[in-house]
């Protein structure tokens, strides 16, 4: 959804203070509240009504795989026909070891793969038994696949809003 509205100060005050990540409190929305001089239901209807007009996307949990134990990430390609693709993405980003399924396009020749999956495990040998599954989900419809490992965590952010 294109937001074309701009936001107020209140919400952009909210975006500023959540935007590296919720307090670590019992009641984060509470602390951001008391931040703002807003009521923490207004925070909260605030988030709700950006979130309902595409202002921000999202807000959850970004785990520290590494930090978890999780030190076999691997980000899985597959070929898959692309009629089939938005099918097979929705049961596989719904697997409890996916973090992340997406769609790409193709660079043919050289790159064929349409489907990018990551998937965490605490050794390879389980992580490959995991993108098995995947293997076995996708059965005649994957048409080939590589693996690709993480070799070092890179530093995610996205937009940040200044002052």
């Amino acid at each position: 959804m294109n937001h074309t509205t701009p936001i107020d100060s209140e919400d952009r005050r909210i975006i500023q203070l959540t935007q590296t990540g919720l307090p670590l409190t019992p009641r984060p929305y509470h602390a951001i509240a008391e931040q703002l001089g807003l009521s923490p239901t207004e925070v909260m209807t605030r988030l709700e009504k950006m979130l309902a007009e595409g202002i921000i996307r999202r807000l959850g949990v970004i785990p520290n795989h590494y930090a978890l134990g999780y030190r076999a990430n691997a980000m899985t390609v597959w070929d898959i026909p692309d009629d089939l693709i938005d099918t097979f993405g929705e049961q596989i980003g719904q697997l409890e070891f996916v973090s992340h399924c997406y769609r790409r396009p193709r660079h043919l020749p050289r790159w064929p793969y349409n489907l990018f999956v990551m998937v965490h495990g605490r050794t390879r040998p389980e992580a490959e038994e995991k993108i098995e599954q995947i293997v076995t989900l996708l059965g005649t419809s994957q048409r080939g696949y590589k693996i690709l490992y993480s070799t070092r965590i890179l530093k995610k952010t996205g937009l940040r809003l200044g002052e």
